[in-house]
């Protein structure tokens, strides 16, 4: 099930962007500590590394791995900011999800 394992994968990359991105934003905005810095450049680094992992074109793995990042980042606002997603977010989710799906599922010439 490559498929699976590919959406997975993604998943885990939007994750360690996200935390990546949120620890700053924590420290910048919300008076946090600035050790907070290190695990979110460590996220980062993950994040980076994870998006190496896949077979295809790095194009085509970013134009993708969007879709995901905001299906994950919607999940986020959710689950840790507190906010329940509009019809609008999950639909605006669905659609950027079927986006990802056509461009790395599609059938290719070989």
């Amino acid at each position: 099930m490559p498929e699976l394992k590919t959406l997975s994968l993604f998943i885990v990359t939007a994750l360690a962007e996200i935390v990546g991105c949120y620890l700053p934003y924590l420290w910048l905005r919300e008076g946090k500590s600035i050790w907070l810095l290190v695990p979110a450049a460590l996220s980062l680094a993950a994040f980076a590394w994870l998006l190496s992992l896949h077979p295809t074109a790095a194009g085509r793995v970013y134009a993708a791995y969007g879709g995901v990042y905001i299906a994950v980042a919607i999940g986020w606002l959710w689950w840790v900011d507190g906010i329940r997603p509009t019809h609008w977010d999950l639909l605006g989710s669905a659609i950027a999800l079927l986006g990802m799906a056509i461009i790395m599922f599609a059938p290719r010439a070989s």
